[in-house]
C-alpha cells in the first residue's frame, strides 16, 4: 500500500466510514494500537529513567518506531508525548486499586481499599513517575493541570459514593460531609504520599488512612 494512503486511513474518523470502509477501520485500531504502544513504552522508559533523562530516541528503540511513526501520533514532539504518558500514568493510578476502590460498600471492603493503596505505593518505591512527568512539564500548564485535576475528580467521587453507600446502611453517620470527608482523605494520601517520596516512611500514608477510616466509623 502506498504510505500516504495508509497514513491517511489512520486519520479518518470511525464516527464518519461508511459500512464498506472495513479495511480503513481495521488500519486506524491499528493506528490506535499503534499509539497505545508507543505510550506504554515510553512509561516504562520513564519509569526506568526518569522523564527528564528520557529520550524520543529511547522509546523509538523500546517500541520498534520510527520517527515519521512517533511524530505522526505525536506531533508535538516529546512535550506532546509526555502528557500523553501522564494521562495513562494517572489512569494507572485508579486501575491499581480496583476493584476495591469501585466496591467500598462494608467496612472489610474500605479496610481492603485502604491496603491497596498502602500496596501500591510501597510497589512503585519512591520514585513516582506521575510526579515526574508533572514536574517536567512544569505541573502548571494546561495539559499537566487537566490531568491532575481529572485524577483527583475520578477518585473523590469514588469515594463519595463509598461513603454515601455506608450512610444508607447505617455504617456511617448521615450528619457526615460526602464530599468534603472524600476531599480530605485525597488530601491525607497526598500529603502522605509526599512524606513517602521524601522519606522513604510509609507510616505517614498508613496514618493519614487509618485516621481517615476510624473518623468515619465514629
Amino acid at each position: 500500500m502506498d504510505p500516504a494512503a495508509h497514513d491517511a486511513s489512520l486519520k479518518l474518523d470511525p464516527q464518519v466510514q461508511k459500512p464498506e470502509d472495513t479495511i480503513m477501520t481495521v488500519l486506524t485500531r491499528k493506528g490506535e494500537e499503534t499509539r497505545r504502544r508507543i505510550v506504554t513504552g515510553a512509561a516504562a522508559e520513564i519509569r526506568e529513567r526518569g522523564a527528564a533523562a528520557t529520550r524520543l530516541e529511547d522509546v523509538m528503540a523500546r517500541t520498534s518506531t520510527s520517527k515519521s511513526q512517533l511524530f505522526h501520533y505525536f506531533p508535538g514532539g516529546k512535550e506532546e508525548l509526555l502528557l500523553a504518558v501522564a494521562r495513562h500514568e494517572a489512569d494507572q493510578v485508579l486501575a491499581d486499586q480496583q476493584p476495591m476502590l469501585g466496591e467500598l460498600t462494608s467496612w472489610p471492603a474500605w479496610q481492603a481499599w485502604r491496603d491497596s493503596v498502602v500496596r501500591r505505593y510501597l510497589a512503585q518505591g519512591p520514585e513516582c513517575p506521575l510526579n515526574s512527568l508533572l514536574g517536567q512539564m512544569s505541573g502548571r500548564s494546561p495539559g499537566a493541570r487537566a490531568v491532575t485535576t481529572e485524577l483527583i475528580r475520578q477518585w473523590q467521587q469514588a469515594l463519595i459514593t463509598g461513603i454515601r453507600h455506608m450512610q444508607s446502611i447505617g455504617e456511617i453517620a448521615p450528619t457526615v460531609d460526602a464530599d468534603r470527608t472524600a476531599a480530605a482523605l485525597i488530601a491525607g494520601i497526598q500529603g502522605g504520599v509526599i512524606v513517602f517520596l521524601s522519606t522513604g516512611r510509609i507510616t505517614h500514608l498508613e496514618a493519614a488512612l487509618d485516621v481517615a477510616i476510624e473518623n468515619l466509623r465514629a
